[in-house]
């Protein structure tokens, strides 16, 4: 049996062993990293290009009602797929509690005509006035 004594007069490591931390942070990282993507909720579209294209800061929040128009002609509120007969509805109950009256479509370049009409319409049966069209701003050179 070994008895443990202690040396008083030997200094004291007072050095703290960051190693661990750094690991962890590390793995943090690399999950959000990973993670952060597959939280957009957005409809992959490729929105048509404007030279005289507005700057819409509040299409980018989170709160913000969007619809969608694939090249398909699939229509999206949001991340979910909706019928135009249904959009309406949603789009009122979405916008019931807000003050902020605001819609965004975001139509792909190659989506037809008719569809991205047909969700216009959709959107202005909610009682909609104010209806954004979201484009990309084309880079002058």
């Amino acid at each position: 049996m070994g008895l443990a004594t202690r040396n008083e007069g030997a200094a004291v490591n007072s050095n703290i062993n960051v190693t661990p931390m750094v690991d962890v942070m590390l793995v943090l990282l690399i999950i959000f990293m990973v993670i952060t993507p597959m939280l957009n909720n957005k409809v992959n579209v490729d929105l048509p290009k404007a030279t005289a294209a507005v700057i819409m800061e509040d299409a980018n929040k989170e709160d913000s009602v969007v619809v969608a128009v694939t090249r398909d002609g699939k229509v999206f509120l949001g991340g979910d797929q909706v019928t135009l007969d249904d959009m309406g509805a949603k789009i009122s109950a979405k916008l019931e509690n807000k003050t902020d009256k605001h819609v965004y479509l975001r139509g792909d370049a190659r989506a037809n005509y008719g569809k991205v009409m047909d969700a216009i319409d959709g959107v202005r049966s909610a009682g909609v006035s104010e209806l954004g069209l979201l484009t990309e701003k084309t880079e002058d050179q």
